[in-house]
């Protein structure tokens, strides 16, 4: 099976299953869960093209036992995500940004577990960038670690055995793979899109705040001058 690399041929799904088998999907899905390096990885076409080589044979893994490691991954990961996010705490958000540390990732994932609350560690399983500082969040937070454990769970299972489960299906469609290029793209765009949805949302609302501020700025002037006119009128 040939896909379309979607930047660098080293983060081409089919490339990296084929060089690095099963133990680097593990290791991808693990580092994009929740450590701050792995807010790059390609986690949702890497899940569906899995799905799609172990339905074919190309992975000679029963789609069981690759769900099921891959569930585990994902919950291992966040689990590290939200102990480092405890240990680290605030000054998180004083770490100066780098190549793989940018300050704004954070940002985001902390704008949209405080919109969502709890149910975010769910959501974000499904946003690129996001579901690698989610966790992470929850952790500088203090979530109650009951509550995390049991949305980490169910995000672990939507997501990592989800979208495998989903690519074992559609795999078996001949559709599928003679437009897999086409629909890795899909998912790729279907992944990024609540991420532009959110940037065109803030960037409104700023506009709308300048707006405004301009328009206070423009009003009557308070002050003698304004008392001055008024004397007058009353003239």
């Amino acid at each position: 099976m040939n896909t379309l690399a979607l930047g660098p041929s080293w983060l081409d799904p089919d490339y990296l299953l084929n060089t690095f088998g099963l133990p680097g999907l593990l290791l991808i899905v693990f580092a994009e869960s929740g450590l701050l390096i792995g807010f790059f990885l390609p986690g949702d076409s890497l899940l569906f093209t899995t799905g799609l080589l172990v339905t074919t044979g190309q992975l000679k893994y029963p789609l069981w036992l690759v769900c099921t490691l891959v569930a585990v991954a994902a919950i291992v990961g966040d689990q590290v995500g939200y102990l480092f996010g405890r240990k680290v705490g605030p000054a998180l958000f004083k770490r100066p940004d780098s190549r793989l540390f940018k300050q704004e990732n954070v940002e985001k994932a902390h704008v949209f577990f405080e919109k969502h609350g709890p149910k975010s560690l769910v959501l974000a399983r499904f946003v690129p960038i996001v579901r690698t500082f989610t966790p992470i969040i929850a952790g500088v937070s203090r979530m109650n670690y009951r509550s995390f454990i049991t949305y980490n769970i169910v995000g672990a299972l939507l997501w990592g055995v989800g979208v495998t489960v989903l690519g074992a299906l559609l795999g078996k469609i001949a559709f599928v793979h003679q437009h897999i290029e086409k629909i890795l793209i899909l998912i790729v765009l279907l992944s990024v899109l609540p991420i532009v949805v959110e940037v065109l949302r803030a960037r409104s609302q700023s506009t709308k705040a300048d707006a405004d501020a301009r328009d206070n700025a423009g009003g009557p002037p308070a002050g003698p001058a304004s008392g001055q006119r008024g004397r007058h009128a009353k003239r």
